[in-house]
């Protein structure tokens, strides 16, 4: 996750910058990789981590939100779990969206918590854990791949088809949060979502496989601003994404307004482009999640004349959600630790030598017989 907009020179393979850079690059990727190989904890529930092998927007909380809406359809009892970008909250704490806003647990927490219980923690393994303590089947991980803390049962990484993976760089000197093939080596998959040219340039892993996902509008929405005169305004990962996605369905934006990740509006920025848009008779729209960050009392004057178009990520293949599930939970019951063994109860005082009849001899045993889960 950003704060900032990222630099043009990330997405720019060989620029001076990234080669100046980049020893600073591989010094992070090793210090990543290192930690991420540290042991963790497991938890009584099924993890399954959906990451991102880059800083910066590409889909994780859509996906997310896929997992824990199939997960309900099984009669599942899944959590999402996340740090809360954005938000004052350290945790673990329970989002309740009748007191937390975006200035406690963040926009990407509110979002979640409208489809699924979730938790808010800087420390993924605490955060788990209350989770399972308030009765967790299954704990769907908002990032925190390259977090070592929590045992996940399966991970999956999420990439944007146009941005790819950039300049292929570590931070600072690419978006990189380690090197690629050190990160994809450690998931289970890797999904793309859209299409694009910065796809064909991945490094890929011939034991990985390669899914592929969607973002939908929704389409009453849509249907709304066909052919309207809009304004748009966006803090997300990729601001140029929501823009083109109105573009292409028949929208027109006259101007766009750009702001990082997370951005924290002020009452003044809104009021702004509000009355530039009541000035020229246009539609003022946004993302579900920017929109996640005006529902405090100083923007209320504002909400009805902004416009949300809320976005939904299909997979090409669903039955990939399903298999990710089943792996999670097989992972989740095969490693589980053992029950502790049952105290064996203190035997009575024996009595007298003379009264105790000569123990039989013990018959030799047979060698156990080797199963599937044997040592």
């Amino acid at each position: 996750m950003t704060f900032f907009n990222a630099p043009d020179f990330w997405s720019i393979p060989n620029s001076l910058n990234g080669k100046v850079l980049a020893p600073i690059g591989a010094l992070v990727s090793w210090i990543t990789i290192r930690r991420m190989s540290r042991a963790g904890k497991r938890v009584g529930a099924a993890v399954i981590c959906i990451g991102n092998p880059t800083v910066g927007g590409a889909g994780k909380t859509p996906t997310v939100i896929v997992f824990l809406e199939q997960l309900k359809r099984k009669h599942a009892r899944p959590f999402a779990l996340t740090r809360g970008y954005g938000g004052s909250l350290r945790g673990p704490v329970q989002v309740d969206l009748s007191k937390h806003d975006v200035r406690t647990v963040g926009d990407e927490a509110l979002l979640l918590a409208r489809v699924a219980p979730t938790i808010v923690s800087h420390n993924r393994l605490a955060g788990a854990q209350m989770a399972v303590a308030l009765g967790a089947t299954h704990i769907v991980m908002d990032d925190g791949f390259q977090s070592p803390g929590l045992v996940k049962n399966a991970t999956l990484l999420v990439v944007d088809a146009e941005a790819g993976i950039g300049n292929g760089l570590t931070i600072p000197a690419g978006p990189l949060r380690a090197r690629f093939r050190d990160q994809l080596e450690r998931a289970d998959a890797l999904l793309v979502v859209g299409d694009g040219p910065a796809e064909r340039g991945l490094p890929n892993s011939r034991r990985k496989p390669i899914l592929r996902a969607h973002m939908e509008p929704d389409a009453e929405t849509i249907k709304r601003l066909f052919g309207q005169n809009v304004i748009a305004f966006a803090g997300i990962g990729r601001p140029d994404k929501f823009f083109n996605t109105l573009t292409d369905n028949g929208v027109h934006v006259v101007q766009q307004h750009a702001f990082p990740d997370h951005h924290p509006y002020t009452v003044a920025q809104v009021a702004s482009m509000v009355e530039r848009a009541h000035f020229r008779q246009l539609k003022l729209v946004t993302t579900a999640k920017d929109y996640a960050r005006l529902q405090r009392p100083a923007f209320a004057a504002f909400k009805d004349m902004i416009e949300v178009l809320p976005v939904r990520l299909k997979f090409d293949d669903p039955t990939e959600v399903d298999a990710i599930i089943r792996n999670a939970e097989v992972r989740s019951m095969l490693f589980q630790p053992p029950e502790p063994a049952t105290p064996v109860e203190t035997l009575a005082e024996p009595q007298a030598a003379a009264e105790t009849p000569p123990a039989e001899p013990a018959p030799p045993q047979q060698a156990a017989q080797s199963g599937p889960f044997t040592g």
